[in-house]
């Protein structure tokens, strides 16, 4: 996903002394998604004085990894596939482990002289109860989504919401302050704004609201600690740096041995939200 590996790109400081420079390290954007396959999208890392743009990045793509993914008792090897939708756009898929709430999946990466490894797991999926596109005056052309959902009370949860307006965005997008700590929450019946989140490419005019005549996909993911830190650091950089791709802090936050970024796994619950047809 473009929207944390152009911030972890873009802060990977590189050292040099008078000989050579310091090996840039890997980074990792991979997931699996409760009744969905492995996807992982690698590259190296960018120094902070390059410039960023689908050039550079595409210069540092990985595309010669040995990729593989365990639940315990089956492994498979991941397949690099195009896919113009993504930047950059080379996944490696999974194409027969399925994900499974309350199972735990390892990443393995081979690239080179270097070995990668992660673990996850899938929490237990939250229902959405609803979501409902609301303006605040009948006349207005905007508006926001408002979902529901109840908040198991003997669980510990972390969640994060995420949007996909259909034909203009190819990828589910974290709201804008969409992720959430139970231990927030004033009742186990959760109720709040979404507040559409930043595209960082191609984009580049944020609106916050969403629009008459769009088709909205909402997705309530439940996730682990790490991942929930990781996003919160990926959030912090984008509301707290001047530029997202040149991030305030040094890293973000990783569960990833010998490398950056993030292997996650995560519930998802997904409702299609219709708005009125632009007059």
């Amino acid at each position: 996903m473009f929207l944390f590996c152009t911030t972890i790109l873009g802060c990977q400081q590189d050292d040099f002394d008078s000989s050579s420079r310091i090996e840039s390290k890997i980074v990792v954007d991979g997931w699996i998604e409760a009744e969905e396959y492995a996807q992982v999208i690698l590259s190296s890392s960018i120094p902070v004085s390059a410039a960023v743009d689908s050039t550079t990045i595409l210069n540092h793509v990985i595309r010669s990894a040995r990729v593989t993914v365990s639940d315990g008792e089956n492994t498979e090897v991941l397949r690099l596939k195009r896919n113009p939708n993504r930047i950059p756009p080379f996944v490696y898929y999974g194409s027969s482990i399925v994900g499974k709430s309350g199972k735990e999946y390892t990443l393995n990466i081979v690239y080179l002289d270097r070995v990668i490894k992660a673990v996850t797991t899938i929490p237990a999926t939250v229902a959405l109860k609803s979501a409902t596109y609301v303006k605040k005056k009948p006349q207005d052309t905007t508006g926001y989504v408002f979902v529901a959902f109840e908040d198991p009370v003997l669980e510990k949860n972390y969640y994060q919401i995420t949007t996909r307006i259909d034909t203009e965005e190819p990828i589910f997008v974290p709201a804008f302050y969409g992720n959430l700590d139970d231990a927030n929450f004033v009742s186990s019946t959760v109720t709040m704004q979404v507040n559409r989140g930043v595209l960082v490419f191609p984009k580049t005019k944020f609106k916050p609201y969403f629009t008459d005549g769009d088709l909205i996909f909402v997705k309530l993911k439940t996730l682990n600690k790490d991942a929930y830190d990781f996003w919160n650091s990926w959030q912090n950089e984008i509301v707290n740096g001047r530029n997202p791709i040149y991030p305030a802090n040094t890293s973000l936050k990783s569960n990833i041995e010998g490398g950056l970024g993030l292997w996650a796994g995560y519930g998802q619950s997904t409702l299609v939200v219709y708005t009125p047809a632009k007059k």
